[in-house]
């Protein structure tokens, strides 16, 4: 079906709150919990694509955060992406050439702005979009797909059945 890209924070991760116990940039980034859905979401669509990739934007001490915090909730594993597609770049324009580069035709992100920049991807999806940065890059929003969950997600990427498989037992139409 194609090359799934998918961000991590907002879309992986909880975005932060500003509680130290739960916040990704305070002491205990490792309580910081995961978006609902997100594991059984990303199992049911990596057999789906030919590759998924996870592309994120941060600094070095962030990336550090990113990987450990991954590691803990065993991510890999409970999703099928392979620890080797996970990819980090510095600036939020770098991720477009990142996508370019392995040829992502699908692309998750929680931020408008970035999903402008990817214009090689023919099918963007804004994951719970921040109001004020909707309304900042409003622009870009006709050339995105707006979803609000996991499992909003997946139902939109999901194939539909062939026709005849779809009905019920025995129902030879």
């Amino acid at each position: 079906m194609g090359r799934l890209g998918v961000d991590v924070g907002g879309v992986v991760i909880e975005p932060t709150s500003r509680d130290d116990d739960t916040s990704f940039f305070g002491p205990n980034y490792l309580r910081t919990p995961p978006v609902p859905g997100v594991f059984e979401g990303l199992a049911a669509l990596v057999p789906l694509f030919d590759e998924t990739h996870v592309v994120s934007t941060c600094g070095e001490r962030t990336e550090r955060h990113t990987r450990a915090w991954l590691d803990h909730h065993d991510f890999y594993t409970r999703t099928g992406i392979a620890p080797e597609r996970l990819h980090f770049c510095r600036t939020r324009p770098a991720k477009a050439p990142v996508a370019a580069r392995l040829g992502l035709t699908h692309f998750v992100d929680d931020r408008l702005e970035v999903l402008g920049y990817l214009d090689t991807v023919g099918h963007r999806y804004l994951f719970r979009p921040y109001p004020p940065e909707l309304a900042a890059h409003a622009a870009h929003l006709p050339g995105v797909h707006r979803v609000e969950s996991w499992s909003e997600l997946v139902a939109a990427l999901t194939p539909p059945p062939p026709p005849g498989r779809g009905g019920p037992a025995g129902d030879a139409g």
